[in-house]
């Protein structure tokens, strides 16, 4: 039989494992590979006495001590591909993952700015080397387990308003949001195209969380009731503080307010992100805090970062109106089907989870001025602004300037 190959990205949780089962009982070829990400050897070895090697005992004391669940996602991972009766693969993509997205998520957090390491995780690892592998190797499609929708649609007559990479697709494929909107995931894909989105199948588009729960537990799968991962992509269950911690020092800065004045202290501009209320050090010795008198006595106003200097190492932060903003610079602008953007009636996101808001765009040299239809707080530089049309499509989108 002449069967479409399918190179499932297992991770080991019950969305990949629904995912690789949906595909199989459909007829597909199903081939399940889980992809090891971090960490890579050489972030182990930094944790190491001289001399010492990365064996079986370091590897686990290392996981235990940083939160990591990579070998445990693995064996499930396996478990799930023996219980589907699907080939099973390892692919070690951990010091690609830590070049291309690790590096870049300590350099901006350094620099002052925001990133979102899954986006480029999903660009570079996911949808770039994972994607490349399958083609390379034979398999007609990939699909993982995210939570996201695609649409197939003819190519227009007249296709010169194309792009060269759109053009050479045979359909052109629209990205929406999924039946489940709370577990929507296409704010971490807007940086796809049409060369990778031919190529991709998310067979949960159509399907609500605990649908997939309820699918897992008829076919007895393992992972029916395991919980969902957090935290920052492939890295586990731990705090960004803490993973910045491990290449980012304390460097205690001052905390200003709009005026100049010093409010308090803080240890370094890269904890802290923008929209972020409070949590910065007191230092009693230096604060020139403002109060306001009410019935109750005395009270501190609460603060907001609305801007970091990573140069001088200073956060300056304002009351919740100051802290607002409509307007920002979004530059590295992907368009994911190539169609044209109707600029005058657009929804945006500014975060992962966040609301969808109106707004307006407008073509400057750098990519677009967006002027939002209420003001907002945490307008972050480095994080992600994506588009949306009122039907729910995900136009693409681009990186807060």
């Amino acid at each position: 039989m002449n069967r479409k190959k399918v190179a499932v990205g297992i991770s080991g949780g019950v969305d990949s494992a629904v995912s690789a089962m949906l595909l199989k009982k459909a007829g597909y070829d199903v081939v399940g590979v889980h992809l090891y990400c971090w960490p890579p050897k050489s972030e182990i070895e930094k944790d190491l006495p001289a001399g010492r090697r990365v064996d079986e005992k370091t590897r686990e004391e290392w996981f235990k001590k940083n939160g990591c669940r990579a070998d445990e996602d693995r064996q499930m991972a396996l478990k799930t591909a023996l219980e589907l009766e699907v080939p099973f693969k390892v692919l070690d993509f951990s010091e690609e993952y830590n070049q291309r997205v690790i590096k870049y998520f300590y350099e901006e957090y350094e620099a002052g700015r925001t990133p979102n390491p899954d986006v480029l995780c999903n660009s570079e690892i996911k949808f770039g080397l994972f994607l490349d592998w399958a083609i390379e190797n034979g398999f007609d499609y990939i699909a993982t387990g995210h939570y996201a929708k695609l649409k197939k649609t003819r190519k227009p007559e007249n296709s010169k308003t194309l792009s060269k990479e759109s053009a050479s697709v045979p359909d052109l494929v629209s990205l929406f949001i999924p039946k489940d909107k709370h577990k929507d995931q296409t704010y971490f894909l807007w940086k796809l195209t049409q060369k990778e989105l031919s190529h991709v199948f998310f067979p949960l588009g159509d399907l609500t969380k605990n649908e997939v729960r309820v699918l897992a537990k008829e076919a007895k799968l393992s992972v029916a009731d395991r919980k969902d991962s957090q935290g920052i992509c492939f890295v586990g269950n731990v705090e960004v503080r803490e993973f910045l911690a491990r290449r980012l020092k304390v460097v205690l800065g001052k905390v200003l307010d709009t005026e100049g004045l010093e409010v308090g202290a803080h240890d370094g501009v890269w904890f802290y992100t923008i929209g972020q209320r409070g949590g910065w050090l007191q230092n009693s010795k230096t604060q020139k805090l403002k109060t306001i008198k009410t019935e109750m006595g005395d009270v501190t106003p609460i603060f907001y970062v609305i801007a970091k200097d990573a140069k001088r190492n200073e956060l300056v932060v304002a009351e919740a109106i100051g802290a607002m903003g409509d307007q920002l610079e979004v530059g590295s602008v992907n368009r994911v089907s190539n169609t044209k953007w109707n600029l005058n009636d657009l929804l945006v996101r500014i975060r992962h989870g966040g609301e969808l808001i109106g707004a307006r765009g407008m073509e400057i040299e750098r990519g677009l001025l967006v002027i939002l239809d209420k003001p907002v707080r945490g307008i972050a530089p480095g994080q992600s602004a994506v588009f949306y049309s009122h039907e729910g499509e995900c136009l693409g989108g681009g990186v807060i300037e």
